[in-house]
């Protein structure tokens, strides 16, 4: 990943949580003339990824709603990029904020949350893992 997304701030990451994951990741190489690339997610029980990337660049990534998920409709998340995500999801409900999913771990990737502002909107944060 590029060092200006790994920045405090920073929209690092956009991914796509979807029941058909090879269906959305050919409509969006055609669409956007995007690269895809699967690889295995370490420790999640051969559950694949897809890569998206631009010019060789990665930018994204596709995968099937985890079984958490239940009912929910496909969606994409943006995660920002923080230097702490612990401290971040102790300050959400202080300003008016809701957790949606508590920080977690992403193995060889980093930790993040989901959070809801007080307007509704859903977003992730995420802590990479220093290489």
């Amino acid at each position: 990943m590029r060092d200006d997304l790994m920045k405090h701030g920073a929209f690092g990451w956009t991914e796509l949580m979807t029941d058909d994951p090879a269906a959305a990741a050919e409509f969006y190489a055609k669409i956007f003339g995007w690269e895809t690339e699967d690889m295995e997610m370490s420790g999640m029980d051969g559950m694949k990824y897809t890569v998206l990337k631009t010019g060789g660049e990665s930018v994204g990534g596709i995968m099937a709603k985890p079984p958490e998920c239940g009912a929910m409709p496909p969606a994409w998340s943006t995660y920002v990029t923080v230097d702490d995500v612990d401290a971040v999801a102790g300050q959400v409900e202080t300003l008016g904020g809701k957790m949606v999913k508590p920080p977690m771990d992403i193995p060889s990737v980093g930790r993040f949350c989901v959070l809801q502002d007080p307007q509704g909107a859903v977003i992730c944060a995420i802590t990479y893992v220093k290489e």
